[in-house]
């Protein structure tokens, strides 16, 4: 799912079987294959592993999702669903995402930060309900 750019190794990692709750707040990549519960921050991207289950308020550069997320999602670059991952809530992102299968049930509002009126881009393909 990530490319090997340096900035894009995962800095931290919650895994399967383990839960937290509270704040993260961090810079670079994270993923998360456990149970989390509270509030993510920060500037990078936050991967959501397949059977991971989130729920958050989530306000990152960039968010990728195979498992399960609810909650507000506000990201400033990409949101994307791929086929195992549904996201429950409201979104805003410039550029959102839904593969095959992925399931999204809520809102979503499409802007940057930089331009609420700009132009957005939205990918859907199949399966999406």
């Amino acid at each position: 799912m990530l490319g090997k750019k340096r900035d894009e190794e995962i800095n931290a990692f919650l895994g399967k079987g383990a839960e937290f709750s509270g704040k993260l707040f961090f810079n670079g990549s994270v993923r998360i294959d456990g149970d989390f519960h509270g509030e993510i921050l920060g500037g990078g991207t936050l991967v959501v592993g397949e059977g991971a289950r989130v729920r958050a308020n989530i306000n990152i550069d960039s968010v990728l999702i195979s498992g399960g997320v609810h909650g507000h999602v506000d990201v400033k670059e990409r949101l994307e669903i791929f086929s195992t991952g549904k996201l429950v809530g409201n979104v805003k992102t410039p550029i959102f995402v839904i593969k095959e299968g992925g399931i999204f049930e809520g809102t979503s509002r499409m802007g940057s930060s930089e331009s609420e009126t700009g132009s957005a881009d939205i990918a859907a393909v199949g399966g999406v309900r």
